[in-house]
């Protein structure tokens, strides 16, 4: 197949890729499955992430990709980033949750908010060697992102953030944090304010590491802020814009989401056409009845389709269009699309889809919190439904 040049890669169908891409996209594939494949089942089991894997991540770039070669990053696209989460969840949907949140959550924030002293400062390390976390969610605030408790009380030329912090993603392995607090309660959500916390700050601490059903060998902790000292230059943005930074990170940060639902619906896909390629009934292959071409047919389909609604919204995002309801519609489409096709290999596995000794199992657990975080799929309606009727 000849090359796609520049200028018909504007004009291709959504699903072609660039040279580029199509080399980074290869990259990946082959780390995911050389690399981390064989550790998936013991991490699942562990609850934990290897620490050599995460190391490898970064000295293959995978934690660095839009961040500017001058910073020490890879100089690549959002929609490389994409493809990285998507290449990753086919193999193990929590390594692609870590890849995520360093990439298009953590980095986008530092990338289009930080002024220059906090690019120079905390750039190099995301791209080298430092995790992130995006510490929004409290137990009161949830779906309701800004009714937080979380306080941040000015101090001259630092900041005292007290409050509790749940259910955040990558907590365990960070050294950064994007932490969000109220620094003027009376102002109610206007008084939002992004924080860049690093994990020594006096008076802040990682705390309870939560027991869950899917995604287990990505970490999800409480944190605990007691007098936290923050220094004013950390400011991220402006004092009271926090509940924007969040929203328009998240709004993009939600087509990355769509991505490893993808991935993951992708990975229980390719697992049901090869067992159903081998298993044996009634003196044939399965693959040979219809009804089972019938349901691997629809479920393919289906991935191709969440597949195409998240590349748009991420080439949309690139061409600095408007993407925020094709990013709702790709989450709410691709979380609810996974849940299913997950579903279905196991049925097609049959006795053995439902043991631990295959993958489908794992994958349908990692489906479920496709539906939940970054969003809802209520919420993601609801943001669908205000873009149509407005």
């Amino acid at each position: 197949m000849p090359a796609v040049s520049e200028a018909t890669q504007l004009h291709a169908p959504l699903s072609v890729l660039s040279d580029e891409e199509k080399m980074f996209q290869s990259t990946i594939r082959r780390f995911a499955r050389e690399r981390i494949g064989p550790h998936v089942r013991a991490m699942d089991e562990a609850g934990v992430f290897r620490k050599e894997l995460i190391h490898e991540m970064f000295e293959i770039g995978l934690m660095g990709i839009e961040i500017p070669e001058q910073f020490g990053g890879q100089g690549g696209s959002f929609f490389q980033s994409v493809l990285a989460v998507e290449a990753l969840a086919a193999v193990d949907p929590s390594a692609a949750v870590i890849v995520d949140v360093q990439n298009t959550i953590a980095n986008n924030i530092l990338l289009r908010w930080g002024n220059d002293e906090l690019k120079r400062k905390y750039l190099p390390r995301l791209a080298t060697d430092t995790v992130a976390s995006f510490a929004l969610s409290e137990a009161g605030s949830g779906s309701d992102a800004f009714a937080m408790s979380t306080r941040a009380r000015c101090e001259g030329d630092h900041f005292l953030i007290t409050g509790r912090k749940l259910w955040i993603t990558n907590a365990a392995e960070a050294g950064l944090y994007f932490l969000f607090a109220n620094a003027n309660p009376e102002l109610g959500h206007r008084g939002i304010t992004c924080f860049l916390v690093e994990r020594d700050f006096p008076g802040f601490q990682v705390g309870k590491k939560e027991d869950k059903l899917g995604i287990r060998a990505s970490s999800t902790c409480e944190l605990i802020l007691d007098d936290c000292r923050v220094p004013a230059e950390n400011v991220l943005g402006q004092i009271g814009k926090g509940y924007k930074i969040a929203i328009e990170t998240l709004n993009e940060g939600r087509i990355a989401i769509g991505a490893q639902m993808t991935g993951l619906a992708q990975g229980a896909l390719d697992h049901a056409i090869a067992y159903a390629k081998e298993r044996q009934q009634f003196g044939k292959t399965i693959v040979n009845f219809q009804a089972v071409q019938f349901e691997l047919a629809e479920m393919a389909t289906e991935v191709e389709a969440a597949r195409l609604m998240v590349y748009n919204g991420a080439r949309l995002r690139d061409a600095g269009l408007p993407f925020v309801t094709e990013a709702a519609m790709a989450k709410y489409f691709a979380s609810t699309m996974a849940e299913n096709v997950a579903s279905r290999a196991v049925e097609i596995f049959g006795g053995v889809g439902f043991t631990k000794d295959y993958p489908v199992e794992k994958l349908y657990r990692d489906a479920k919190i496709g539906r939940i975080y970054e969003g809802t799929s209520n919420m993601q309606k609801m943001t669908i439904a205000k873009q149509i009727l407005a």
